[in-house]
């Protein structure tokens, strides 16, 4: 099966756990509105941070997919940019170049693109050779709505993680500098420190980091759909 077929089957699965949302848009032609997309780090040849035999694009991956069940359970419109392990730049056919790096990226642009979410959550493990350097590090872009939903997340996960960092502008972060809706790119921990990776490998932990998403998530719209006088 084709990857961006993938794309596709995730969006239905979205809308077949809703029938009133799949029902409305029956006999509709209008695009699919997607409030959430959710960006899986790596994958495939690209495996990413590493410690031994555990990969930051299986973690990703595994964190994606329980991100994107939970937002669905809560009835939000979901897509995952890929939903298993395989390269993004293996889907780029109309990029000319033969770096696979640009081709990912520039893949998970053009996906962003097409499905024209209302925000984009990147997923991430990070690695020092510090192994001293721990928790959770949240990247925005350079505007408002994506501070504030970095923030958010940011103050989410340093709850769960007992830490106090704060977000970070990003600066050379090609998917930040090149998204068109606000996004926030989540370092969820480090690979290279031993209890972040115990937490970051654990699905009992894994389900807690997606649970301190979701609570941002959730946050961040009700701020900017809810009117001021019913705040």
């Amino acid at each position: 099966m084709r990857k961006n077929t993938l794309l596709v089957l995730c969006l239905f699965l979205a809308f077949s756990l809703f029938p009133h949302t799949a029902k409305a848009e029956e006999h509709s032609f209008s695009p699919v509105e997607v409030d959430v997309l959710i960006d899986a780090g790596h994958g495939g040849v690209d495996g990413g941070a590493a410690y031994g035999k555990q990969l930051e694009k299986d973690i990703t991956l595994a964190v994606a997919r329980l991100l994107f069940k939970h937002l669905n359970m809560l009835g939000y419109k979901v897509a995952l940019n890929r939903d298993g392990d395989y390269a993004l730049s293996d889907e780029n056919e109309w990029l000319q170049t033969r770096s696979r790096h640009q081709k990912d990226l520039a893949q998970r642009k053009h996906l962003a693109k097409a499905l024209t979410p209302k925000i984009m959550i990147s997923l991430h493990t990070n690695a020092s050779k510090n192994p001293s350097i721990h928790g959770p590090i949240v990247f925005y872009q350079e505007n408002n709505q994506s501070f504030f939903l970095a923030d958010t997340i940011q103050h989410a996960l340093n709850n769960l993680y007992k830490t106090s960092e704060l977000p970070r502008k990003a600066k050379t972060l090609y998917l930040l500098n090149h998204s068109i809706c606000p996004t926030a790119l989540v370092e969820m921990g480090f690979l290279s420190h031993p209890i972040d990776r115990a937490r970051l490998t654990d699905p009992e932990y894994q389900t807690q980091i997606v649970r301190a998403l979701v609570s941002a998530i959730d946050t961040y719209f009700w701020f900017l759909n809810t009117p001021m006088h019913a705040r």
